[in-house]
């Protein structure tokens, strides 16, 4: 990763907010996606070795970034398959099932949240970036032209959702009890303080939602996908407040495989292949903030909110 992406700090409270000569490419249908994976008679390495199987699953394989992570990796030793996933309550299961080694969709409060909801025991592996979620609008131009008593809707899954509620919040459109934290709901807007309405639906649908309401956020994977620009976001969070470390998206595996060679190696080569890097601030739109945090601090991160997580049960 090229030096000017900072790392990103602990945050000081947990309650508050992958190019060579290219080959054969087989692209397959897989759970109403895609597969990037290179021919059986090119998964070998530089040096003519049988490279090292490894599936990965996300959701977003088409960005075009992935084949250039697929070309890397076979070049270093690894036969990587990405398969993609239609949304994101898929990855996790298929992860802890065996299905995939790995995959790379998620935050770790998200991956915090389904382990506690699943009894599940998937670790982070190590970091790609922190992605702004912003609120969009077909409808006004600013925050100021949402009238009081219009629609909002926020994605549905519990982390989305609370980050969507205080972005509602700093823009001055909802209040939440008690200052709001990344365990917020709908159940904790005051109503009678707040401008406007809010629904929760689910995230793949917030972009199409936007004929019908004055606003929504939407998740950064969508806003492109959607013929939507990442500039004229209404409003969005700040990717590098020390409280962002939480919402940083992680590599994430088995328990048994935090110490996986490959695995390792995988993820250093997304993180130190510029190719990728790049490739990954092009479909973001540049806003993409890319991170290189130690896997300890990963680790202790999703164990702070995953025990926060089962206190608020």
């Amino acid at each position: 990763m090229s030096e000017n992406h900072p790392q990103i700090a602990p945050p000081s409270s947990r309650r508050t907010p992958l190019i060579v000569g290219i080959a054969v490419l087989v692209v397959l249908a897989v759970v109403g996606g895609v597969v990037w994976s290179r021919s059986g008679d090119d998964a070998t390495a530089a040096g003519g070795e049988a490279n090292e199987k490894v599936v990965l699953g996300t959701v977003g394989a088409s960005d075009p970034y992935w084949q250039v992570l697929v070309d890397e990796a076979a070049q270093q030793g690894i036969d990587l398959e990405v398969k993609d996933f239609a949304d994101y309550t898929q990855p996790n299961p298929a992860l802890s099932e065996g299905e995939l080694d790995i995959n790379q969709f998620q935050h770790i409060v998200y991956l915090a949240q389904y382990n506690v909801a699943n009894d599940d025991d998937i670790v982070p592996l190590g970091s790609t970036a922190i992605y702004p979620l912003g609120l969009y609008s077909s409808q006004v131009d600013s925050v100021d032209d949402i009238e009081d008593g219009d629609t909002v809707v926020v994605p549905d899954d519990d982390s989305n959702q609370a980050r969507g509620l205080l972005i509602l919040q700093s823009a001055g459109l909802i209040t939440l009890k008690d200052g709001g934290s990344i365990y917020s709901t709908l159940a904790d807007i005051d109503e009678s303080a707040s401008r406007v309405q809010v629904k929760a639906i689910k995230a793949d649908l917030t972009p199409t939602s936007l004929p019908d309401v004055a606003a929504a956020i939407i998740n950064n994977d969508f806003v492109e996908k959607a013929g939507l620009k990442f500039e004229d976001a209404l409003a969005t969070d700040d990717p590098e407040d020390p409280n962002a470390l939480p919402y940083v998206n992680i590599f994430a595996v088995r328990a048994e495989d935090r110490d996986n060679p490959t695995l390792l190696k995988l993820v250093e080569i997304y993180q130190d292949t510029q190719s990728v890097l790049d490739g990954v601030q092009d479909v973001s739109g540049g806003t993409a903030e890319l991170v290189k945090i130690p896997q300890a601090d990963l680790q202790a991160s999703l164990d702070d909110v995953e025990a926060d997580t089962e206190a608020q049960q």
